[in-house]
Parts: C-alpha cells; structure tokens; sequence
C-alpha cells in the first residue's frame, strides 16, 4: 500500500485530522517564504498534543544546516526534507535521517539524485516561481528514469483527489505527498478533501516490492 504524507500542516486541528484519517507521514514547513511556513514556537505546540508514533518531516530550504539539526533535536523531527539547493556534500556527512527533492525538468537533473546518499527521494513540479507547493503536476516520466536508481520515491506535485489514483497506478511510488491539493486556502486543510484523498491513495494500488 502507497504510503501518504499530508504536508504544509500550520494547525493543530488539521493535523488532528491528518492523523485521524489516516496520514501515515505530516510535514511541517520551516521556510519562511511558504505560505504554509510554521514557525518554531507553533510547531512544539502542535508535537506537544499529538502521538509521537506519527513521523514528523521537518521540510527546509537552503537553510544552515546547522540550525535545520538544532531545530531537528529541540523538536524531536523524525525526517529532514530538504527542498533547494543544497549540495551532496553538505547533506551526505548529516547524522539524522533526511531525503532530497527534485524538481525534475529533463535528463540532467536525474543525473544529479545518484550523487546523494540518501534512501529516499522525493519529486517534485519544476517551477521558476516556487520551491514546492505550486500545484503543478510533475513530469511523471522522468519519475520513471529516476526510480532506476534504487531509492525510494515520493511523488509530490499538483497531486489531488481527483488524479492521486492515476498516479500511483502510473509511477507506482513509495509514497505520495500532498500540500495544495487538499486545501481550501494555502495552509489551511480541507478536512473533506484530505479524506477522499487519503482513501484513493491507499485503495489505488498494492504494491510488492
């Protein structure tokens, strides 16, 4: 079964809900141009009300890194999502478990993913305009060329209710991960949407490996 991550959380009560419905991952967004950003004093509030067997991801971008391990260690984040910039060589000497995304745009930049260590990877919709969170939909074929590489792949990317179960039926993902596409304005969660979401995604497809 394809797991789901509901992220850009900026509430309690959509991660309450998150959690409810059956999200097996939550993201919080610590990059201070997103428009889901959560800043540090909210984000303990929010950990200190839910069960600390959900995995937190901590996602950053072109950010110190030795503040990203601080904030890592005072929260408690189970996983570190680095989405900018960053260069294999500062992330592969990290000491806490993380994965890089890629905002694939052709061949080249499926060159780059073997150059990190990471075990997983996460794609994304290239844009100009934003580090994530646009709604655009990924390029679902360099997804493919990218799965070669024997990491696992979170799908990220203008996904939906409405078009999650094509997805995963197409790009047979580890994961697949949603920030936009359950909104009813950005970093607010409709509740409805993420249900109907998180059903289709875990009906879509099982998969052996």
């Amino acid at each position: 079964m394809t797991l789901v991550k509901i992220c850009g959380l900026t509430t309690l009560d959509d991660t309450l809900d998150a959690i409810e419905l059956g999200a097996d991952y939550l993201g919080f967004n610590f990059y201070p141009d997103s428009p889901r950003f959560i800043d540090y004093e909210l984000a303990d509030r929010i950990f200190q009300e839910i069960p600390g067997n959900i995995p937190k991801v901590g996602v950053f971008v072109n950010e110190d890194l030795d503040k990203v391990l601080d904030l890592a260690m005072e929260l408690g984040l189970d996983m570190l999502q680095f989405h900018g910039d960053e260069t294999p060589e500062s992330l592969n000497a990290l000491g806490r478990p993380w994965y890089k995304a890629f905002r694939l745009r052709d061949m080249a930049d499926v060159a780059e993913i073997p150059k990190y260590d990471g075990d997983w990877i996460l794609v994304d919709a290239d844009s100009d305009k934003a580090y994530g969170g646009t709604g655009l939909t990924a390029h679902w074929d360099l997804v493919h060329a990218a799965d070669k590489f024997g990491k696992k792949v979170i799908l990220a990317g203008g996904l939906n209710p409405d078009n999650v179960a094509v997805a995963i039926a197409t790009v047979k993902p580890f994961m697949v991960d949603v920030a936009s596409g359950v909104e009813s304005s950005p970093g607010k969660k409709d509740r409805h949407k993420m249900e109907v979401f998180i059903s289709k995604a875990k009906s879509a497809l099982v998969r052996i490996k």
